[in-house]
């Protein structure tokens, strides 16, 4: 298991200094970058845990910190925020809760940060395994709740608009698109039109995530054809149980065209 980690931090210090030799003792091959896109863009291909030691600086770094949640969207980029409570705050001003794999408060323990990367490291491997799901929705408490669930069973990306799930999918190729129907800006039927007019993206299967389950509404979510509906209000049991249900027929589906 390769253990490599980007090390985001405002030049040196003793703190990075500790922090990054007891990631090396740890066996980590630590990647140190400025706190600017350019140095970030550079090395983000080479690992998908980013750690960011925060400062004072933060409050004027809101290109990098677009750039981070972009990362952490559309590349599934792993980020641990390093800082005292109100740089934790700031930085989640811009990137949602949901896409913070961890977050520590000064002062550090720096073992325990390692036994969560550790973790992270081993959940990511496994993950790389597991069949993707992208789940579109504007809801960030939605986003998080759902992504919990479905976690220790699939590979879950998270993106809150329309225009983010065509940016994600231009380069990654989920297994199932999971996306919210009524949604602002660019609705789920509009999302789904786009996909189905592109021929490289046009068979992902698409399921939409609906408030409303009254026999007209559900009428109207299937009149698009997407590949199923699920309730929004559905438990994590529930959904779990769609979900394996959906990819079991998707398999006997595949085999039964592989017999042909």
């Amino acid at each position: 298991m390769e253990k490599k980690a980007m090390l985001i931090r405002s030049g040196e210090s003793f703190m990075v200094n500790v922090i990054t030799q007891k990631l090396e003792e740890a066996g980590y091959d630590v990647l140190p970058a400025d706190i600017t896109v350019a140095a970030v863009n550079a090395q983000q291909k080479e690992t998908d845990i980013l750690v960011f030691y925060l400062g004072d600086f933060v409050s004027e770094a809101s290109e990098l910190l677009v750039y981070l949640k972009d990362l952490c969207t559309e590349e599934d980029k792993l980020l641990i925020l390093l800082g005292n409570p109100v740089e934790l705050a700031t930085v989640e001003e811009t990137i949602p809760g949901a896409l913070v794999a961890a977050r520590f408060e000064r002062p550090l323990d720096v073992k325990k940060i390692i036994d969560e990367m550790d973790r992270l490291v081993s959940v990511n491997d496994e993950n790389a395994r597991k069949k993707t799901i992208l789940l579109v929705d504007d809801d960030d408490t939605f986003l998080k709740t759902v992504k919990g669930w479905l976690s220790s069973v699939y590979r879950v990306s998270i993106v809150t608009s329309g225009a983010q799930a065509m940016m994600y999918i231009a380069d990654n190729r989920p297994d199932l698109i999971l996306l919210d129907y009524d949604m602002p800006v660019t609705t789920g039927p509009q999302v789904l039109e786009m996909i189905r007019s592109e021929t490289k993206v046009d068979s992902i299967p698409v399921i939409f995530l609906t408030g409303k389950g009254d026999k007209e509404s559900v009428m109207k979510v299937l009149a698009l054809k997407p590949d199923g509906y699920l309730l929004k209000s559905a438990d994590k049991a529930t959904l779990l149980k769609s979900l394996e249900d959906f990819f079991e027929k998707k398999k006997y589906e595949q085999l039964h065209e592989m017999q042909k």
